[in-house]
């Protein structure tokens, strides 16, 4: 392949050789060079590509992409652009065929339901005959192979190569998670964004490495709506206008709001021992009820949101209805049914606002207790256990701290900081290290209409401890503590 076709919708110049040189494979990971490959010189935040440049040219590379000055011998061609990783995507896209251009991309942008929403848009589309691919925090899914992810929003040489894998198999369409890095770091440049959603806006991702400010974040999160065709918007977001200042594609709306153009009316609780959910009416451009296996006002808006986008594909009310009983989202609110007398389920809640938001939910339900059980990451900011601790003190009834993934901390000294949180509250609480040792505590001590939510793992298969990621279910750990009950 020649390197001027992975070039044809950049902006660049030859500093030397020839945009006429043949390639054979494009590459932005030095380790993988092989003999014509062209090497993409990515600035990251750990390592400069650039620094390899002349290492690439020693295994054979016939060309180097880059944005800043390289030395490298004459036989090999270098092409600078301005912007190395937007560069990348555009060129990935060439380099597989611009599969994007073969289905209906669908981007979900938001601090939280991302996750969920995918997962209930691929339910309700496939439920109608379409093929979709999703690509997410948990996973990336084509067809029925299952790739776990690393990233939300992957590398965009990857997004291309799994959109390429999904025309292969036969998918119309793609549903995928686009984080506010995915978006600052190109990862998603020059994809053709059939539809854009934004879910809601919180303060997260803020630091070193992620956004310097709140201002940027939002910034970040609106690159979406520059991109797509139409975007779909949560009205009811404080956020909302920031973040759609500037758009480019058509609006529509969803929320509570009487100004949505598709709103929950006449919301219910749903409460059965072992099972929470939530009905409402759906008003606007569409009229039917509907009632969703996960409670809680944010299940409502997720639904919402997944009932915006399937109405573009001209989906029946009865299938839409069908379908949503059917998603569910692993490690996402989701329940394990472990007794008649009390609920359990597992959430990935793994910060302060995330486990607010799900307690508040959970409380809502007035149950005879709250129970929650988590732990902390190790070598992540304290404030955080700080913030956990304090939150699952004021709204649960029991608060069980146990050991998430440790890394490279002892499990107690992340403890011991979980219990500085929860010190400024009046909670009560139990400390057991194990995590399923605490798992079984919570089990053995259920009373009659107790809610007991499981924090902070959710989808996750594993405990990481000192660098090592030992396996750890806790739909395993769980299945383990029934059995050893029934034979006490």
């Amino acid at each position: 392949m020649k390197l001027d076709k992975l070039l044809e919708r950049l902006d660049y110049t030859v500093v030397q050789g020839s945009d006429s040189t043949e390639v054979t494979t494009l590459i932005n990971d030095s380790r993988k060079v092989e003999e014509g490959s062209v090497f993409v010189c990515i600035s990251g935040a750990v390592s400069d590509g650039h620094k390899y440049a002349a290492d690439v040219a020693a295994k054979g590379a016939a060309a180097v992409v880059v944005e800043k000055d390289v030395e490298v011998p004459e036989n090999v061609t270098v092409i600078k652009v301005e912007d190395t990783r937007y560069a990348l995507a555009l060129m990935s896209a060439a380099y597989f065929g611009y599969p994007a251009d073969k289905m209906k991309v669908i981007g979900i942008t938001g601090t939280k339901g991302k996750t969920t929403t995918t997962y209930m848009i691929k339910s309700i589309l496939e439920e109608t005959g379409h093929k979709v691919g999703l690509i997410g925090t948990i996973e990336a899914i084509i067809g029925d192979k299952k790739i776990p992810s690393c990233n939300t929003t992957p590398e965009s040489y990857t997004i291309h190569k799994y959109f390429a894998e999904m025309v292969e198999a036969g998918c119309d369409c793609v549903v995928m998670e686009v984080s506010s890095q995915g978006l600052m770091l190109h990862r998603t440049a020059g994809i053709p964004f059939e539809i854009g959603i934004f879910t809601n806006l919180g303060r997260d991702h803020i630091g070193p490495n992620e956004h310097k400010d709140f201002d940027d974040y939002k910034r970040c999160k609106g690159l979406l709506f520059k991109q797509c065709k139409l975007g779909i918007a949560n009205v009811d977001d404080k956020y909302f206008k920031d973040v759609f200042k500037g758009s480019t594609c058509k609006i529509e709306t969803f929320g509570f709001s009487p100004e949505a153009d598709l709103r929950a009316e006449n919301v219910e609780l749903v409460s059965r021992p072992g099972y929470l959910g939530v009905a409402y009416h759906v008003a606007g451009v569409m009229d039917f009820d509907v009632e969703i296996d996960v409670p809680g006002k944010f299940s409502v808006y997720n639904s919402l949101t997944a009932i915006s986008v399937c109405r573009h594909f001209q989906v029946p009310v009865e299938m839409i209805k069908d379908a949503l009983k059917k998603a569910k989202v692993k490690g996402r609110i989701e329940m394990i049914k472990v007794s008649d007398d009390f609920t359990l389920m597992i959430d990935y809640a793994h910060n302060a606002m995330s486990l607010e938001s799900l307690l508040t939910t959970l409380k809502e339900y007035n149950p005879k207790r709250l129970v929650c059980l988590f732990g902390c990451g190790g070598n992540r900011s304290k404030d955080r256990r700080f913030e956990m601790g304090e939150v699952s003190g004021r709204l649960a009834d029991l608060t069980i701290i146990t050991s998430d993934n440790p890394r490279f901390e002892e499990p107690q000294d992340i403890i011991n900081d979980i219990k500085i949180g929860i010190a400024k509250t009046d909670g009560k609480y139990v400390e057991i290290c194990d995590r399923k040792e605490a798992i079984k505590y919570a089990i053995e001590h259920g009373e009659p209409g107790d809610v007991i939510v499981l924090a902070g793992k959710g989808h996750e298969d594993y405990q990481e401890i000192c660098g090592v990621k030992h396996p750890m279910d806790e739909r395993v750990l769980i299945k383990e503590v029934l059995e050893e009950l029934k034979e006490k």
